[in-house]
């Protein structure tokens, strides 16, 4: 955590939506006139499109079906970690980007599936904003969870993640629905230790749960809707959390614990203004004055 220089960190899995978050917080961003340095979290994966095949290709010839996007073996967790450490003392850090698609590789005259050159995070920004895989993640001596001033988890129930998943890499990437079940059975084991323990560690966690049959998600035709689906939110410490103020403006809302709220799904992005508003302005306040500004 650091006075001068915030980090927000959103965690959550493949097709869990976090995305999605992320375009909230821009909202509230442009808004409140911060500057903000976003770094997406597939920059910190060790190989490339075309290198990941062939990695993956050699771990099933050595008898592995289990090598995937969320383990240690294929992500750089240590500079992942020094990023974060470097942006929380000093405003700045090494970064890079992956591209995903022809859209976003053509400015830099580069093949999709690619990354770009690291480079050095601009100096002059207000906070650090990270969405992917490990915003909160462990392994061995690697601890990035510390360093996040707010840690927020996407975490929707599994088979409603499974269909987002699935209609995000039939519609987008091509893959037949047999090609994503393998996916996920690959990714399981590192789903398990890996990503799931993170959302022990956020500061609150969104979990949209629909509330229609999803029974079979690998034969689902449509992703419920946010009007299909409640919302779960809980808060790791839910002192300062004025609840009556939100179930007040979050109308059919109501308290499922003492520290969780369980919301509409279409009052997702609302939810999410009325909790991080006030939290971003006590990020800058606290900054301003850490810097003589204020």
């Amino acid at each position: 955590m650091s006075h001068k220089h915030p980090i927000i960190a959103i965690t959550g899995s493949s097709g869990a939506g976090t995305t999605s978050v992320t375009r909230t917080f821009e909202k509230i961003f442009r808004r409140e006139g911060v500057t903000a340095a976003l770094v997406e979290g597939d920059s910190y994966h060790r190989f490339d499109r075309a290198e990941m095949r062939h990695a993956m290709a050699e771990q099933e010839a050595a008898g592995n079906r289990q090598f995937s996007h969320f383990g240690p073996d294929s992500n750089l967790f240590a500079e992942l970690e020094e990023m974060f450490r470097d942006y929380a003392r000093t405003g700045t850090g090494k970064c890079r980007k992956y591209l995903h698609n022809e859209d976003e590789a053509r400015p830099y005259s580069q093949e999709p599936g690619t990354f770009t050159p690291w480079e050095s995070i601009p100096a002059d920004t207000d906070l650090l904003f990270y969405e992917g895989l490990h915003g909160a993640v462990r392994d061995g001596d690697i601890d990035v969870s510390k360093y996040p001033d707010l840690l927020v988890g996407v975490v929707p129930v599994i088979n409603l993640e499974w269909i987002q998943k699935i209609h995000r890499d039939r519609s987008t990437r091509g893959y037949s629905t047999e090609a994503v079940m393998d996916v996920i059975l690959r990714r399981m084991p590192d789903y398990v230790h890996y990503i799931c323990p993170q959302f022990e560690r956020t500061h609150v966690n969104f979990q949209r749960v629909p509330i229609v049959d999803t029974s079979n998600p690998f034969i689902a035709r449509d992703i419920p809707s946010a009007d299909e689906s409640m919302l779960v939110i809980r808060f790791a410490n839910p002192n300062g959390i004025d609840f009556p103020y939100l179930m007040n403006m979050l109308h059919d809302s109501f308290m499922s614990r003492a520290n969780t709220i369980v919301v509409p799904g279409g009052k997702m992005e609302l939810a999410m203004q009325l909790i991080f508003t006030p939290f971003i302005w006590r990020l800058m306040d606290r900054r301003k004055k850490t810097l003589g500004l204020g």
